[in-house]
């Protein structure tokens, strides 16, 4: 028995807000005490509601539309900062360290057999949130030819700072791990309400 359209919308509808509501406070929960299964809740949650957009395509209510798309705005930036230390800590096997300012402490020896610490990439969080933010503008807005924008401002910017293996490493891995969940998130969105 199939059911009928308007209830197969107000479900599939109430299940995305509820998903993204779910998936918001999974993030909140990592950002305040990290926590790797928080993690991949909210990314589960996530692929599952994008992959329902993309098998189900419906087109979700206004009511519904603003608070849902409020939500996966919030999910794509807040989101974004404990995926991306998640998945760069795994990828370094925990040995870059962060610094106090938001970016890396790099070592490196000089001529006098001593070892220097300095920090690179600072400003790492702040850079992220505003680069989430500015991708999901633009996948919601249907100008996804921003992103180029945001990844060419965001490499240009850090470009003196890349010398380093370690550096360049992080940033490549950070950005894509960022850019990668802003975009699902928004897509999610994007494909749900239009």
């Amino acid at each position: 028995m199939m059911l009928p359209e308007s209830l197969a919308t107000a479900t599939v509808s109430a299940g995305l807000l509820l998903g993204m509501a779910v998936a918001l406070i999974a993030v909140i929960v990592t950002t305040r005490r990290s926590s790797a299964v928080f993690v991949m809740i909210a990314a589960a949650i996530v692929a599952a509601m994008l992959i329902t957009v993309v098998v189900v395509p419906i087109d979700v209510p206004l009511p519904i539309a603003l608070p849902l798309a409020l939500l996966g705005a919030s999910v794509a930036v807040v989101g974004g900062n404990p995926l991306t230390r998640e998945v760069l800590r795994l990828a370094t096997e925990g040995t870059v360290r962060d610094g106090e300012h938001g970016g890396i402490l790099l070592r490196s020896a000089r001529e006098d057999d001593a070892v220097a610490v300095r920090e690179v990439l600072l400003g790492g969080t702040t850079i992220g949130y505003l680069e989430r933010v500015a991708t999901t503008l633009t996948i919601l807005v249907g100008f996804p030819e921003g992103l180029a924008v945001v990844v060419a401002l965001k490499g240009i910017g850090r470009f003196s700072e890349l010398a380093s293996a370690e550096a360049r490493e992080r940033f490549i891995i950070g950005t894509l791990a960022s850019l990668v969940w802003a975009c699902a998130v928004a897509a999610t969105v994007r494909l749900a309400i239009w």
